[in-house]
């Protein structure tokens, strides 16, 4: 049943949305070394329509920080849906990144790339330092339901790679915009709690207890990292080897969170489910630009499947999302997953 109040229920998370269009894009855009103008065009449609996502986004937002500042306040408590306040100025990043690519640099529309660029570095900067802040505040000594689990425990998911390596998404655009010392300064801070997130991801999964079920998507955030910063190397010229490593890595993760989407389909549709369309695009733009560099006829075709793949998925999630605001299913109170310490398991 629709909710009387949706839009107290538009968490940050909805700039996932745009996430996913830009990287789809931007693949798109590196495709057309392959498949020619059509993938120029498609790139440039899509391009319009992850601009427009965004601007509905952030006034339906702003309203809903008027109208229902108690609903913000308690995302921002939230122990999973705090971090996703970084998907907004990473939405940012990516929109200057597909406005370089598509459009170039020079003035004026360079001027406007650059603002927006910005806005998302300095925003992204703030959203780490204020989600790891929060390890370093006293904190309560439960949660209700959490049988006397500490509170960081539930706050390691896969979501808190958004805020914390989200960095390295700097340079994609900070580069060809001429910020390269600022870009080098934030992608170094992504790139040193890459690592850090993911061993905590592990003991997290191992030791304490698995992520609710309907946060399942957020495992293919992993694929992200690599991806993203395999791309930022090859301007900087890094050796082939280095860049193909990082692309295995995001194979790795890649095949190790593709078992999971049989469970996820037996999930009723929500916006976690977003979570696949990004880190997909971001792996889909890396095989291409190595199969460019290597001149790779498999790695080539391999990047065109991906690219199929990730525009089938995207568009899947885009009818469901339509879907399910039209009958009222995703903007709607989630439900409540009990915490179940590892000790507790059968």
């Amino acid at each position: 049943m629709s909710s009387p109040t949706p839009l107290k229920f538009l968490m940050p998370g909805w700039f996932a949305l745009v996430m996913g269009l830009c990287g789809l894009t931007l693949a798109w855009h590196q495709a057309a070394a392959v498949l020619g103008d059509m993938a120029s065009g498609i790139a440039l449609v899509l391009g319009l329509l992850a601009a427009l996502v965004f601007g509905v986004l952030l006034v339906a937002s702003v309203l809903r920080w008027q109208r229902y500042p108690a609903a913000l306040a308690e995302d921002l408590r939230h122990p999973v849906r705090h971090a996703f306040v970084a998907a907004l100025p990473v939405s940012l990043l990516l929109l200057a990144t597909v406005g370089v690519a598509l459009g170039g640099v020079a003035k004026p529309l360079g001027a406007v790339w650059n603002a927006i660029w910005w806005a998302g570095s300095l925003l992204q900067l703030w959203a780490t330092v204020w989600v790891l802040g929060r390890w370093l505040a006293p904190a309560a000594a439960a949660l209700p339901g959490a049988g006397g689990a500490p509170v960081l425990w539930p706050s390691i998911t896969p979501v808190l790679l958004i805020p914390v390596v989200g960095n390295v998404v700097v340079p994609l655009a900070g580069l060809p915009l001429g910020h390269g010392l600022w870009s080098a300064a934030q992608f170094g801070i992504g790139a040193l709690l890459w690592p850090v997130v993911l061993a905590l991801l592990l003991a997290r999964r191992i030791a304490h207890s698995p992520l609710p079920e309907r946060l399942l998507p957020t495992w293919f955030i992993t694929i992200a990292p690599p991806a993203v910063i395999g791309l930022v190397l090859t301007p900087w010229q890094a050796p082939l080897p280095v860049v193909l490593a990082l692309w295995g890595v995001g194979l790795f993760f890649l095949l190790w969170a593709a078992p999971l989407v049989r469970r996820v389909a037996g999930q009723p549709f929500g916006v976690a489910f977003w979570a696949f369309s990004f880190p997909l695009a971001a792996f889909t733009v890396l095989t291409l630009r190595v199969a460019g560099l290597g001149q790779s006829g498999a790695l080539q075709t391999l990047g065109v499947l991906m690219l199929a793949v990730t525009s089938i998925a995207i568009l899947w999630l885009a009818f469901a999302t339509v879907r399910g605001l039209r009958d009222g299913s995703l903007l709607a109170p989630e439900p409540v997953a009990n915490i179940i310490p590892a000790s507790d398991r059968g």
